[in-house]
């Protein structure tokens, strides 16, 4: 504690803040990054607030390029903010730059610090309090899409190498299985089988970027309700945050992520399996906010693939978490010895009930088209 205490202020004096700083205090639940949240008072301006974050190497090592996405991608939207009549410091994140104009400062300990002007009068929520929420999320990250339709996704750097190709990660679960170095396989043949029996999910995507029916976007990769800022008065979505992972990436999968965790009854790693399924309701407001968010920008193969994305997200996610238990707990933090597991089977039993509704979800996408 005592070296982040002195890193925290190494890099507080390292920004271009303005004022006298009043207040300093750990700031939301994300379990990467160390985030902070600064008050400074500005004489007789009142006071004004900033995130401060130390970036964490172990899951983004390259963090030099992922601020060049960041800025890039934060840069554009805010041109494009403006040209709409937008307020371009509530819309889309803003960077404070360091004392020598870089987006990130690197302290003497060796780590990579980055501070944003804190959005006021906005909250973000990690559960769906009133599903109205859940459709101003799909607005947003519909609108998300549309201002960077034209963006050049290829000029981008992927943060983590393959971190939706799908296909390669079925790859790495076949290898789990084969080398089974916890000697966990034998106790979950039916999870290994739902897996096995489902190689056609995981190849469908790859297969589809691979013949140009659909295109490579700039994606957001992480669409969880909470990375939606919410204005606290008129109860619309007003920015998207957490830009760690824009990448190129498919439109798809961003419906399909926000999809598996936002639509689902029942907790990520919740036992009772009879209490998971896919609400209809909110795939239903969700799928409603997203197609009238990206206004057009969609091809008609999209947006005929929204389902599939919900699909292949939620397999992928299950296939995750059963690979982690195979290989020993090691990426997904965990609270109990099968902790993975539960996550994997909440993940399956997704699938089968997305399987069960699909003529419904696909429905549901055409009447919004």
């Amino acid at each position: 504690m005592k070296a982040i205490r002195a890193q925290k202020a190494e890099a507080i004096n390292h920004f271009q803040f303005e004022g006298r700083l009043v207040k300093e205090i750990p700031f939301g639940n994300g379990h990467i990054n160390d985030t902070f949240l600064l008050t400074f008072e500005v004489k007789k301006m009142g006071k004004i607030k900033a995130i401060l974050q130390r970036m964490n190497q172990n899951v983004f090592n390259n963090p030099i390029e992922l601020m060049e996405n960041i800025v890039g991608v934060t840069s554009y939207l805010r041109e494009k903010i403006i040209e709409q009549g937008g307020d371009p410091e509530r819309e889309t994140l803003n960077v404070i730059p360091a004392t020598d104009g870089k987006p990130y400062y690197k302290d003497s300990f060796g780590d990579y610090w980055r501070s944003y002007i804190f959005i006021t009068d906005a909250t973000s929520y990690d559960l769906i309090e009133d599903p109205d929420i859940f459709y101003e999320s799909g607005l947003a990250f519909g609108n998300f899409q549309k201002l960077l339709s034209d963006y050049p996704a290829d000029t981008l750097y992927e943060v983590i190498e393959g971190f939706h190709d799908t296909a390669a990660r079925l790859e790495r679960f076949k290898k789990a299985v084969k080398e089974d170095v916890m000697g966990r396989a034998a106790e979950v043949q039916d999870e290994i089988r739902f897996v096995l029996e489902r190689q056609d999910v995981a190849e469908f995507f790859g297969k589809c970027l691979a013949s140009g029916e659909v295109p490579l976007r700039v994606t957001h990769n992480d669409t969880k309700l909470n990375n939606i800022m919410i204005d606290n008065k008129s109860g619309k979505g007003v920015c998207v945050i957490d830009l760690d992972t824009v990448m190129p990436g498919l439109a798809m999968n961003d419906f399909g992520d926000a999809i598996r965790f936002g639509a689902s009854t029942a907790a990520e790693d919740e036992k009772d399996l009879d209490k998971v399924s896919c609400s209809m309701e909110l795939y239903e407001l969700f799928a409603k906010g997203f197609i009238e968010g990206c206004d057009g920008r969609l091809t008609d193969k999209e947006i005929e693939l929204l389902p599939m994305g919900a699909k292949v997200m939620t397999y992928e996610c299950g296939m995750r978490f059963l690979t982690d238990y195979l290989e020993g707990d090691k990426y997904f933090k965990i609270h109990r010895p099968e902790h993975n597991l539960d996550r994997a089977r909440t993940q399956f039993k997704l699938v089968k009930d997305m399987e069960a509704k699909w003529d419904e979800m696909t429905s549901i996408v055409e009447k919004y088209r």
